[in-house]
């Protein structure tokens, strides 16, 4: 019973992890159909960069902790991603730039949401597999 709680506690870090790249990807289109002013856009966008790279260093240690090696490996390719970009200090968006790279961060940001989407995918897999097999 523990595997699948495990399971329903990744799932709601990659719900979360979900919420903020997609809010990101809003902040994004707002300021290319010039809803919001490119500084307000940037300020909302640093404000949630740091609590997704977090979350997402804490749901590979859990996946490491929990034994899930698999899942743990697919996690690694976008930890190491935003570990570099943290230590290159590229993490926060610029204000005077933002216009000048929107079309790279938005596709920056729907890579992370499709591959958030994929580790989603094999979460729920896994945990519908561990939930039968703990049925039988």
């Amino acid at each position: 019973m523990g595997d699948l709680y495990s399971w329903l506690i990744s799932f709601f870090f990659l719900i979360a992890l979900l919420v903020v790249v997609v809010y990101q990807l809003m902040c994004l289109a707002d300021l290319e159909f010039d809803y919001i002013n490119p500084y307000d856009s940037s300020s909302r966008i640093n404000r949630v960069i740091l609590p997704e790279f977090i979350a997402q260093g804490v749901l590979c240690l859990f996946y490491l902790a929990t034994g899930h090696w698999f899942m743990s490996l697919f996690c690694v390719p976008y930890l190491y991603y935003n570990v570099r970009l943290y230590l290159r200090r590229q993490h926060l968006v610029d204000v005077t730039e933002i216009f000048n790279l929107l079309h790279w961060e938005k596709k920056l940001r729907l890579f992370k949401l499709f591959y958030l989407i994929f580790l989603l995918f094999l979460s729920i897999f896994w945990m519908i597999l561990t939930a039968l097999d703990e049925h039988e």
